[in-house]
């Protein structure tokens, strides 16, 4: 397929998870069970696609490298067990590590909570030619500790600044932060990956089941389920208040892995191509400098 069809399929991939500013967007009308035009018996010819998304992705990132003019940030945010890791891991397969940066944020340090909420994440930015990676982000910001409120009374703010409007006034800092970083350069994408509570069960009973995952799971992962609508109003709240033209958010079905993966890749692929990056253009004394060093080149042994 050529890479103008990859990106067109791309395109018609990611569209319908794609929230931006002045979308109607309630969380209840995506499914996490979706798999758009597949079924499940089209896994394979599903995987396939994945794999010329990867492969324009690779041909992507060598571009916005060597033109060395944006740089690219994916935020995935997701409850857990939705498949952040695995998505990353898949899309990503086939991309240069020297371009590419994945920064996991848990729970802050003692440093990073002496510093405004964003710091930790700005410090981590990706440069200019680079694919920046955040599993979990400043979002945590009106996620979890929004959720849990206590964990905002750990985090030594002036008691005159935690009011009612404190998650509402996060947003809106973070949208203009991201407003600012698009117009640094930085194309940004963010990925909620929608699983149901019913398919996070079984993952986690499988993180349990099986030793070489039991790494993967902690008794504070099923304690939280406790708090699953608490944590569908953050995140519809969250979405509906900093989904932009700038920075968009993808609510990604993550029922089904494969169809999560083929989404992410598909937006990812959609989002860099949309930069209309071209090679660097070598100016005429760099033309005579080549021709000098290939003349150079045949003349030795």
């Amino acid at each position: 397929m050529k890479s103008d069809q990859v990106v067109a399929r791309a395109r018609k991939l990611s569209r319908p998870y794609r929230i931006t500013q002045g979308s109607t967007f309630r969380l209840k009308d995506f499914n996490p069970d979706d798999t758009g035009e597949f079924t499940v018996e089209d896994k394979p010819r599903a995987v396939s696609a994945l794999q010329s998304g990867v492969e324009a992705l690779t041909k992507l990132q060598d571009v916005l490298y060597a033109s060395d003019r944006w740089s690219v940030l994916l935020i995935f945010q997701a409850m857990d067990a939705a498949g952040k890791d695995s998505s990353i891991k898949h899309v990503m397969s086939g991309v240069n590590p020297q371009g590419c940066e994945v920064h996991s944020f848990k729970a802050p340090t003692s440093e990073e909570l002496d510093h405004d909420f964003m710091w930790r994440c700005m410090t981590r930015l990706p440069q200019r030619g680079r694919i920046g990676i955040f599993n979990r982000s400043y979002y945590e910001e009106v996620l979890v500790v929004r959720v849990h409120e206590a964990i905002l009374r750990s985090q030594k703010l002036p008691p005159a600044l935690v009011t009612k409007r404190i998650f509402k006034d996060r947003c809106e800092d973070i949208r203009n932060i991201e407003r600012y970083l698009a117009r640094n350069g930085v194309a940004i994408c963010k990925f909620y990956l929608h699983v149901s509570k019913k398919k996070q069960k079984e993952r986690l009973l499988e993180r349990i089941e099986k030793p070489e995952k039991n790494w993967k799971v902690s008794a504070a992962d099923a304690g939280e389920r406790a708090y699953w609508d608490g944590y569908m109003t953050a995140y519809e709240e969250a979405i509906q208040r900093t989904a932009t033209g700038d920075a968009p958010w993808y609510v990604v079905p993550a029922d089904h892995k494969w169809f999560t993966r083929l989404v992410v890749a598909s937006a990812v692929v959609e989002t860099i191509a949309a930069l209309d990056l071209r090679y660097p253009e070598v100016d005429a004394a760099k033309r005579k400098e080549l021709v000098r060093a290939k003349r150079a080149l045949l003349g030795s042994p």
